[in-house]
């Protein structure tokens, strides 16, 4: 039987804000990186869990990320925009900052928009939409990654997976969210096939020489395909230009010009849209939240899931019983610890 250890969410945090502090980021880039990749252990998502420590402390190694970088909010209270400069750091605290502004500004305005530049990113999309639907508001969030995706009809990496998120809040229960990248699936996922030594699924992707392939190092060395070929391929475009050239910040390739590499955690910016259900309904009949569940329930009462419910579930699990890691999950933390940047290629 395979050895393994149950932490608590609490414990693990702690000790994921230790790696990251051993290796030279201060507590706001440390405090941060380490919710959001606890939150994907908690929730069950293996790719945007433990698993990104390593490419995250990578990125700071090659000097491509701000260590002890400290974010800076600007909010002009007549506008609807709030931005926040990363100051080259990663993307998670720059958010943590910006969020209570841009609650602030979408409940008094109905909706608002918070712009981050200058970040690296390399984390989950729904953690932030919770932030919002936690605050009782809507939310989509989107940003660009590093060229790995061909266009549909392409043969050659143009477009980043390019992940967008919504969420819609619900009262007494989990609220209503959807995260995915707009490519077949997460690159991360390739990598997991890689690393497990298992076959790609049929369209995922395709080879240098743009031929179909399962093989995930053929993938990695070729491109990713969008999902719903034509469509996802357009809302990858859409989110090159509202969250890269309309904010501007980089592209995905333009982030993979500056990198030179996708073994590092991707330069760009961020793009988060905070709603007001009652600010857009208001003068109209009807609750928008107890609308919303009476779509909810008609969804639900046909035998269809609901996004997230899973996730939702493995949170409850974790929240009750711990966070279980594998032994190679333990060692890796323990040597990240331990050795910090000199644990990693």
């Amino acid at each position: 039987m395979t050895e393994t250890t149950t932490l608590t969410v609490e414990a693990l945090a702690e000790r994921v804000a230790a790696i990251f502090r051993r290796t030279g980021l201060n507590d706001v880039q440390a405090g941060a990186l380490a919710r959001v990749i606890v939150a994907g252990e908690r929730d069950a998502c293996k790719s945007h869990g433990v698993y990104r420590i390593e490419g995250a402390l990578r990125t700071v190694k090659a000097g491509k990320v701000k260590p002890d970088a400290i974010p800076e909010l600007s909010a002009d209270d007549g506008s609807a925009i709030v931005k926040v400069d990363a100051r080259g750091g990663f993307a998670n605290p720059a958010f943590e900052l910006g969020v209570p502004a841009l609650a602030e500004r979408a409940r008094r305005l109905g909706l608002a928009a918070l712009v981050i530049n200058d970040c690296t990113h390399f984390s989950a999309l729904w953690p932030e939409v919770e932030a919002l639907t936690e605050q009782g508001l809507a939310a989509l969030v989107m940003c660009p990654s590093y060229a790995t995706v061909a266009p549909t009809g392409g043969n050659k990496p143009l477009l980043g997976t390019n992940p967008f998120a919504f969420g819609w809040p619900r009262k007494g229960t989990s609220p209503y969210v959807f995260d995915f990248a707009t490519s077949v699936a997460a690159r991360g996922e390739i990598e997991l096939h890689r690393r497990a030594g298992k076959k790609l699924p049929e369209g995922w992707a395709i080879d240098a020489d743009g031929n179909p392939t399962t093989d995930p190092e053929a993938a990695l060395a070729g491109a990713m395909l969008p999902f719903g070929g034509h469509k996802g391929s357009a809302i990858g475009t859409m989110i090159e230009l509202l969250a890269g050239i309309m904010i501007g910040d980089l592209t995905s390739p333009e982030v993979l010009d500056y990198l030179g590499t996708t073994t590092l955690a991707p330069f760009h910016g961020e793009l988060i849209l905070a709603f007001s259900p009652e600010a857009f309904a208001k003068g109209r009949p009807g609750d928008p939240f107890a609308r919303a569940e009476t779509l909810f329930q008609t969804i639900v009462g046909q035998g269809a899931r609901l996004p997230s419910q899973r996730r939702f579930a493995a949170r409850a699990k974790s929240e009750r019983e711990g966070i279980v890691l594998t032994a190679t999950e333990t060692e890796q933390l323990d040597r990240l610890l331990e050795k910090g940047l000199d644990a990693v290629s």
